[in-house]
Order: C-alpha cells, then structure tokens, then sequence
C-alpha cells in the first residue's frame, strides 16, 4: 500500500469536497468514504454527513460510509449523528434503513460494533453509537439466516 499515494489522494478527494456545486461534494463523500480508516479522510467525511448546503450530500456520505460495513465507517456516522440537527438525522437514519435492511448477518454486525463504540472515550463517539444502535435496533431485515436445513 502506498500511503503517499493515500494521502494525496485523500487530500485532492477534500478539495471536491470543499466544492460550491453539491454534486462534487457527494461524489467526493462517496469517494474519501473508502479512505475512511484514515485520520485526515475521517474529518472531511464528518463535514460531509454533516453538509451544511445540501442533505444530499449527507445522504450520499452517509450511505457509502454505512455501505463499508465497519467501524471506521460506523464510527464516523455515530459522531455525525450526536450533533446533527433533524434534517440532517432524518438523512442519516434513510441511509442507515437503505443499507442494513437487507442482512441479518450485516445489521447483527453493525449492532456489535456499536456496542462496542457506545464505550469509546471519544463522548461524542459514545453517544452517537447509542443513538445508531437504538435506529438499527427498529430494522426489520428482509434476509434472515435459514433455519433447520
């Protein structure tokens, strides 16, 4: 892995995000979102969810945060969703019911991983968690794991 190569992307996925034209702004929320686990990526895709000129943006960050099905990606949404206003928490629990209504498997998965966030040090992370939990707990999924085969 090149983490030269890394960074620098990561720095020119931050100037689309500083964009005025939304558009560019949720493409690159979609982008850095695979860049998630590092530091720099995790701050621009914090102001991403939490953009103040479109919820689009929110809810494309959001989603392809949610969509990596980890806890770089989880933790990031938790931290969004302790400060967000209504609108913003309106976006963010559609891109949390899009992605994890599918699975059991993912959304038992996510639920174990905000468990574990809800005691992170960081008490906005904390929070957060406990709010996502409480969201992912009302998910009814549609794929559940087939019993007595």
């Amino acid at each position: 892995m090149d983490s030269d190569l890394r960074r620098a992307v990561v720095a020119k996925l931050g100037e689309l995000g500083r964009s005025n034209d939304w558009r560019d702004r949720a493409d690159a929320g979609h982008s850095l979102a695979g860049f998630a686990e590092m530091p720099d990526a995790a701050e621009l895709l914090l102001g991403l969810v939490l953009d103040s000129g479109d919820t689009f943006v929110t809810r494309r960050t959001a989603e392809s945060l949610l969509r990596r099905k980890d806890r770089a990606g989880l933790t990031i949404v938790a931290s969004a969703l302790a400060v967000a206003n209504d609108n913003h928490a309106d976006y963010i629990h559609t891109a949390i019911v899009d992605v994890f209504s599918i699975s059991s498997d993912d959304l038992d998965e996510a639920l174990r991983i905000c468990d574990a966030l809800s005691g992170h040090t960081n008490n906005r992370v904390a929070r957060g968690a406990r709010q996502l939990h409480e969201h992912l707990a009302q998910i009814a999924p549609v794929l559940r794991p087939a019993y007595g085969d």
